[in-house]
């Protein structure tokens, strides 16, 4: 006859875990979702940064032939409102 104090006598061992091997096919899986990921997280670094990049170079070849892109984008509003 098992008495209460013998059903809690402690905690359980886990069951241990079977030793399967993924399949080739679920390893490239693993392999391109972690692919994608790092590939969306530097999407979200380098777009931004090279975007920036290009305007510092537009604005620092602009500098240096003696203009701005303020002057350039007047200009060419007076181009167009005098054709």
């Amino acid at each position: 006859m098992t008495t209460e104090i013998d059903i809690h006598e402690g905690p359980l061992q886990p069951a241990p875990a079977p030793a399967t091997r993924k399949s080739w096919r679920e390893q490239r899986w693993e392999r391109r979702r972690r692919r994608r990921f790092y590939e969306e997280l530097l999407g979200w670094v380098l777009v931004p940064l090279i975007a920036f990049g290009c305007y510092w170079a537009v604005d620092a070849a602009l500098g240096a032939m003696g203009t701005s892109p303020a002057a350039l984008v007047q200009g060419i509003q007076t181009i167009i409102a005098n054709h």
